[in-house]
């Protein structure tokens, strides 16, 4: 019996060749001004082989930073970096979209343009810590957006986006989950707005869907992804009725005919949780008709079931992809797979980022 894993897949105009997604993943190793280098388009040219790369998330604007490291597509140096990473990778056959990413509160002054505040829905902390040049240090609370600026966040997205097809890329990916930006309009924990923006679901959700609006007519639905969260509860999030507030934002989505929608699954730790949806793929799948991925810590094995339950099109891998840049060739052949070091996730070098031994090794 074959292996749906391994399965070519229509998405849009792209021909997938098999349905292994490599999940977006912060490795903080952008070089000086966010710009990605030689290093980052030898790492994701060795994952090639994936049907589909999502490569980690990526700012939108200088506001849209919270952690060291990481790379942009605001600039024309970072537009340049990007343009080695999807030549490498289209150079062996790859296909590759971009997270577009603003972190809101999950930042901290020191990582902010002239050390404003970080920008949120409201003035509500993440109530954790931030790694700053100085070390950890606790959230700050956040400046809510004022009503007037809300259109140039939108615009910042727009101009990702375009930045992103002008570096190469295949298409983008909305990063509206784990605890950003985007999800910190929606959930009513971090959302206490009284204006268009705050109050009701639709108004909640508004600016992810202006957001994923400005994409499609940019670049195109069919380029357009969009990643949620809608069981996470990391940073101070949790909403009171997850179901009510996804069915209603999935189901909008659903009318774009995006090229896909991406969905995290929870923690195991947290599936008792009152406001958790232990199942998420399984339990939104009603609501949206097109192109789904599902993510959240897939073995082969889990993988497979998924696609033959009909729970999701694809399957999205990170810590494997990591540690198996040839992953899609391992499963193939019923291979051993290579551990992943987590002390190197977030180092500066190419240890535990591009020196994985392939299969052939």
């Amino acid at each position: 019996m074959k292996n749906p894993l391994l399965e070519p897949y229509q998405l849009g105009k792209l021909k997938l060749n098999n349905r292994l997604v490599m999940s977006p993943l912060t490795r903080r190793r952008a070089e000086k001004g966010g710009v990605p280098g030689e290093m980052n388009a030898l790492y994701y040219a060795q994952r090639a082989s994936a049907g589909l790369i999502i490569a980690e998330a990526s700012q939108i604007s200088p506001q849209g930073v919270g952690y060291i490291d990481t790379p942009g597509i605001h600039s024309d140096e970072q537009v340049e970096g990007w343009k080695l990473v999807t030549k490498a990778v289209h150079d062996k056959g790859g296909l590759i979209f971009l997270q577009l990413w603003h972190v809101g509160r999950v930042s901290h002054s020191l990582l902010q343009p002239d050390n404003r505040l970080p920008v949120s829905a409201s003035a509500i902390s993440g109530g954790d810590y931030i790694t700053t040049p100085r070390g950890k240090m606790p959230m700050e609370v956040p400046r809510p957006l004022e009503l007037s600026e809300i259109a140039g966040i939108v615009e910042d997205y727009r101009k990702a986006s375009a930045n992103a097809i002008k570096a190469g890329f295949d298409g983008v990916e909305i990063h509206a989950a784990n605890s950003y930006l985007l999800d910190q309009f929606m959930h009513s924990s971090s959302n206490v707005r009284t204006d268009n923006y705050g109050g009701s679901i639709e108004n909640r959700c508004r600016i992810t869907l202006e957001v994923t609006d400005a994409i499609c007519k940019e670049i195109g639905s069919d380029k357009t992804g969009i990643r949620l969260s809608p069981s996470n509860i990391r940073y101070g999030m949790d909403d009171g009725n997850p179901a009510e507030l996804f069915g209603y934002v999935i189901g909008e989505l659903n009318k774009r005919k995006l090229a896909y929608l991406h969905l995290v699954e929870p923690m195991a730790s947290l599936e008792n949780h009152p406001h958790m949806i232990p199942r998420v793929a399984k339990h939104f799948r009603k609501h949206y008709s097109g192109t789904l991925i599902t993510a959240g810590n897939y073995t082969p094995e889990t993988g497979r079931e998924a696609l033959e339950n009909g729970i999701a099109d694809l399957v999205a891998y990170g810590r494997l992809f990591i540690a198996n840049p040839d992953l899609p060739e391992r499963i193939a052949s019923y291979a051993p797979l290579n551990t992943p070091d987590i002390d190197t996730f977030y180092t500066r070098g190419p240890e535990g980022y591009v020196d994985y031994r392939f299969l052939e090794d």
